[in-house]
């Protein structure tokens, strides 16, 4: 699970329900004897997001990561079998240990939990939970409220985390990286640099970490030199340093999927039609047969990406916050493992244009200052 630290707990979650059709699942506040935070956490299929406020004035931590970060996930939590063990290897190889091992129970039974610090401020909690059988975790209480409006909304069709973006500072890519192959024995999946992925205008270079059996999966991003500021700098700048970027969902039916999201008011990217002619050029030459209707692809402005084996659809949220920070996306494999890095051009080039609107696609110069075009 994530958990986001926010400045409104309840609307948060009320918002990914309304317009993505996650539904509450637990909640921790001041009627379940929660004194200081509040927590609610809501789920789509295997999916859950947790978000967190302060209740009282003063809360230094928390108040002071809003007011840095805006809106953010602050932890991705893994589910771990042997919570003592990992945290010992961590240990021996220098990660911070944010909170050692410690139980937590109730009438459902024990969960152990520890805390590793990872980029910038975000950490990551190991979760064994193999004995426990409540909603989500001891403290949890069932929701106080269920929103009779979600009923009668189409279904969100999000079945599972498909991968979670980490955006860093130039440079600082290849150290997480090594982070996480030295402290959680991930390996590295996938990569690509910036003479793969670069616009007219700017430029990223990307590896993506996995667990050993690949259930999990983590792109580290870095913007690379180009003539102006990238998303990816955007991002470190309006975060305030390193931190999630994206979060990617995974559907078996994004044509649907993203009809209904959008019904319930979700807004997207857009990509101009030039995309989908070039695209339609390209398909002629390859061996991939798509098997979803290009117009309707076109009229939902989905992206697709492929090889000789398979291809993915994908489609990409606006900021979903007013700070040009995180964002979502959709997905939807068809036995084709990357990350559409032949639409990261196209997506750059819808995101520099939501970024010209915000006065953000400046000139960079060689020490990293921009100027206003």
């Amino acid at each position: 699970h994530l958990t986001f630290w926010v400045g409104n707990a309840k609307q948060a979650a009320s918002y990914y329900c309304n317009k993505l059709g996650f539904e509450p699942l637990a909640y921790r506040g001041l009627e379940t004897g929660s004194r200081d935070v509040v927590s609610h956490a809501v789920k789509q299929g295997k999916i859950v997001y947790v978000f967190s406020s302060a209740l009282n004035p003063g809360n230094k931590e928390m108040g002071d990561h809003l007011v840095k970060h805006g809106d953010g996930v602050k932890d991705v939590a893994f589910t771990v079998t042997d919570c003592d063990f990992l945290v010992q290897k961590a240990r021996e190889q220098g990660a911070v240990i944010v909170m050692e091992p410690h139980t937590l129970e109730d009438k459902s039974g024990k969960v152990r939990l520890a805390v590793l610090q990872t980029y910038g401020d975000t950490t990551h909690t190991l979760v064994e939970r193999s004995g426990y059988s409540g909603l989500f975790l001891p403290g949890f209480h069932s929701p106080l409220f269920k929103d009779p409006l979600l009923a009668t909304l189409p279904s969100g069709k999000l079945n599972f985390i498909d991968h979670v973006v980490g955006n860093q500072p130039e440079d600082h890519m290849v150290p997480v990286v090594d982070w996480y192959q030295r402290n959680l024995l991930f390996h590295r999946f996938w990569s690509v640099d910036d003479k793969q992925l670069q616009t007219e205008f700017s430029a990223l270079r990307s590896i993506v970490v996995a667990n050993h059996e690949e259930t999990v999966k983590m792109p580290i991003n870095e913007p690379a030199m180009g003539k102006r500021k990238s998303q990816i700098q955007e991002y470190v700048e309006y975060y305030g340093g390193p931190g999630v970027q994206h979060i990617a969902m995974n559907t078996s039916d994004i044509i649907t999927a993203i009809r209904n999201l959008k019904q319930r008011g979700m807004e997207f990217m857009s990509v101009p039609d030039t995309y989908y002619e070039q695209l339609r050029e390209n398909l002629q030459h390859s061996k991939v047969q798509i098997s979803e209707d290009l117009d309707v692809l076109q009229a939902l402005n989905i992206l697709v990406d492929y090889d000789d084996d398979g291809y993915l659809l994908q489609i990409f949220t606006k900021p979903v916050q007013d700070r040009p920070t995180v964002f979502l996306e959709v997905i939807q494999r068809h036995n084709h493992q990357g990350f559409g890095a032949g639409n990261f051009k196209s997506l750059f080039a819808a995101i520099e244009a939501d970024q010209n609107i915000r006065g953000n696609l400046t000139v960079l110069t060689p020490n990293g200052d921009s100027n206003n075009m």
